[in-house]
């Protein structure tokens, strides 16, 4: 019971403080009241306060994942490493730009994942982990999730800051992001950058899929879905270096694509763990 405890603290500690950091965030970059600074930059205990929660979010899915009997994984870890991930691909970025007014919306779903984990143990243990084929897809798979994850969060930003400066409506939540010009330029690079790596997955997963799964590869609705995810990034990033598209048509084809990408994997494994019940 102790070592449960133990191992489910990390977890629960992260999702207490990035979700205290997200309420922070709200009220200093978001809240309308008297008085608030307004695109305040990122003060050093702020980065300090993000890392220290990355670092444990971090401790506590290495404990989780790495155990004496093998790696364990399922959709609530996979969700919580996908934050992680992004947490700190973003954090890094708020280094070299200012994305203080960001942090409201991507602080709060990362709390939620963290917490996954400690709600839905991980009973599955991984075959063919030691594989460095597996290594290889298991890693670029989730670092594309977690960029592209970012990728929709900013869409879903940009849409809703579009929407609201064509409608004259003005509020401190929009001063504190950055710019339009600002926010597409990122979120093309975090395309760009994840479409390399969805690739690489995918490639990897449909050429070494019986040393990775175990198993030749077959046509499911996973494969399906991730193909067709990769379809729509690529049909994105062509459109946008031939045509120059942008606004909100590159706005819908990310999210298409994005939630194509969570059906693959994410949406699954919910269904087999969580509703059936089966690993």
């Amino acid at each position: 019971m102790v070592d449960i405890v133990i191992q489910l603290l990390p977890h629960i500690l992260a999702a207490l403080l990035y979700g205290a950091l997200g309420f922070h965030f709200w009220n200093s970059r978001w809240r309308d009241h008297q008085d608030q600074c307004v695109a305040c930059p990122m003060c050093s205990w702020e980065r300090g306060a993000i890392g220290m929660s990355l670092l444990i979010h971090g401790f506590g899915l290495f404990g989780t994942l790495l155990n004496s009997d093998g790696m364990h994984f399922s959709f609530a870890l996979a969700l919580s490493l996908m934050m992680w991930l992004a947490v700190l691909i973003y954090w890094l970025e708020s280094f070299m730009a200012r994305m203080e007014g960001m942090q409201p919306m991507v602080l709060p779903l990362a709390a939620a994942c963290a917490l996954l984990p400690a709600i839905f143990s991980a009973d599955h243990v991984v075959a063919h982990a030691d594989a460095t084929a597996f290594q290889f897809h298991f890693l670029t798979a989730m670092l594309a999730y977690s960029l592209l994850t970012l990728a929709a969060l900013h869409a879903v930003f940009m849409g809703f800051t579009e929407n609201a400066l064509h409608r004259r409506i003005v509020k401190r939540s929009l001063a504190s992001l950055p710019s339009l010009m600002a926010m597409e330029s990122l979120l093309f690079r975090m395309l760009m950058l994840g479409f390399i790596l969805l690739t690489l997955a995918v490639g990897s997963g449909l050429l070494f899929s019986e040393l990775i799964f175990g198993k030749p590869l077959g046509l499911d609705h996973k494969i399906f879905f991730a193909i067709a995810s990769w379809c729509i990034f690529a049909t994105l990033l062509v459109g946008r270096h031939i045509w120059g598209w942008r606004g909100k048509r590159a706005l819908r084809l990310t999210l298409a694509g994005f939630g194509l990408l969570i059906l693959a994997y994410f949406g699954s494994r919910f269904v087999v763990e969580v509703i059936l019940g089966r690993f």
